[in-house]
């Protein structure tokens, strides 16, 4: 291992420890005391999911309480506008363009964290336990300062996010969201054997979890190293050329072209009205607010439809067919029994849609385990398939991208003396 692959590891360890610290920076002006022992409360709906996500910063009223779910949804947002409006689409092809673009998601997020920063600190007001108020300040400046609060952490979290997946190893809001919900791990196994002390769980449940979570965890790797292996033959002119490197002689593709990427957008997109919902006090939309309740059977319906739904649309934005099949035309490669140009296009698009529709139920059978095994059980969130998921996910993401660097600078090494 090279000293830069060292200093990579470093940087994201670094900033994954600054995230980790700002989580215990409470907003100004609160009970924390009061505002745990809400959470504590409410740990089994749509704030305990929340929380989870969060890394327990919700339950502490941390400055990134909001985590990093405003920069998710504004991409989302452009994500799907890129799609829609061509002119914007082009934007992200130039160099350019792409910086615009992101500025423009920096925007929006500023504006999502604002408004539910409002809604979440107006909803504290009438929060209290035990005669104590949430609120230990005048409201008003509460509400400012608060909004202020966690705007900066929100801003803080997607700086740290641009800056793993700039100087680090592997994506960083994957990484925020994976050191978030491996943070609570302890805690969850803490829980359980609470319950497994006092009665409330039987050992044989217990089994019962771990071996289902192993069998989640072998699925996902199974599908996750899954490829459908495309063989392509070169004219012997290019195998000449090219005799002294090495020719690809199959196209990958990934049983699940999407990633984790699906399961992330649909968690924020529900998330986002509920943390409005939740802090209302309106009847009508507290009545909502549990109407979609992570327990229920509505929120883990549009949790697999979500899912599913974003499972395609990524996959249409990161597998470009045309691309593959104008690059292996330009090379003088071809699929046997596959006319090059168009035809080779429509058959990486047939074969693309089969593996997404594999891949996308997959996903969304997996994003809704928990519920299973939250209904059947009564475990924490922590040992949910959405949890599972994105922790073995990244983790194998950032070990690919590990390995990459590993091999390429094997390369260089080899390159540097003349091998």
């Amino acid at each position: 291992m090279n000293q830069a692959l060292i200093n990579k590891i470093l940087i994201t360890l670094g900033f994954l420890l600054l995230y980790r610290l700002l989580a215990y920076v409470p907003v100004p002006g609160v009970d924390v005391d009061v505002i745990k022992s809400f959470f504590d409360a409410n740990s089994s709906n749509a704030l305990g999911l929340f929380n989870m996500f969060s890394g327990n910063a919700v339950s502490r009223l941390s400055i990134i309480s909001l985590g990093i779910m405003p920069y998710i949804t504004a991409s989302i947002i452009m994500e799907l506008l890129a799609a829609t409006f061509p002119s914007l689409g082009n934007m992200k092809k130039e160099r350019d363009g792409m910086t615009k673009y992101m500025q423009i998601i920096r925007y929006v997020t500023i504006l999502i964290t604002v408004i539910q920063a409002i809604g979440v600190s107006i909803g504290l007001q009438s929060l209290s336990q035990g005669g104590r108020s949430a609120i230990m300040i005048d409201t008003d400046i509460f509400v400012l300062v608060a909004t202020f609060s966690m705007l900066t952490g929100t801003m803080l979290l997607m700086w740290i996010g641009e800056r793993i997946t700039q100087r680090g190893i592997g994506n960083g809001i994957s990484l925020i969201i994976f050191a978030g919900i491996v943070s609570g791990i302890p805690t969850a196994i803490g829980e359980t054997i609470s319950l497994v002390n006092t009665g409330a769980m039987s050992f044989l449940a217990v089994l019962g979890i771990v071996t289902i979570i192993l069998a989640t965890i072998w699925l996902i790797i199974y599908v996750e190293l899954g490829e459908r292996r495309i063989p392509v033959t070169y004219a012997k002119k290019v195998l000449m050329q090219n005799r002294n490197k090495r020719v690809m002689n199959y196209i990958p593709v990934k049983v699940n072209l999407s990633g984790v990427i699906p399961v992330i957008f649909a968690s924020a997109l529900l998330m986002f009205p509920l943390t409005l919902l939740q802090s209302s006090t309106n009847e009508y939309a507290m009545a909502v607010a549990d109407f979609l309740n992570p327990n229920g059977m509505v929120f883990r319906i549009l949790m697999f439809i979500f899912v599913v739904f974003f499972s395609f649309f990524y996959a249409s934005i990161t597998f470009n067919s045309k691309d593959i099949a104008d690059n292996l035309k330009r090379q003088g490669g071809f699929i046997p029994g596959i006319r090059p140009g168009e035809h080779t296009k429509e058959f990486l698009n047939e074969v693309a849609s089969r593996l997404t529709v594999t891949g996308a139920i997959y996903l969304g059978i997996v994003a809704t385990l928990p519920w299973l095994l939250i209904k059947g059980i009564g475990v924490p969130f922590f040992f949910g398939g959405t949890a599972v998921l994105i922790t073995v996910q990244v983790a194998l993401d950032t070990m690919r991208k590990i390995e990459a660097q590993i091999y390429m600078s094997k390369y260089e090494t080899i390159s540097a003396v003349g091998l």
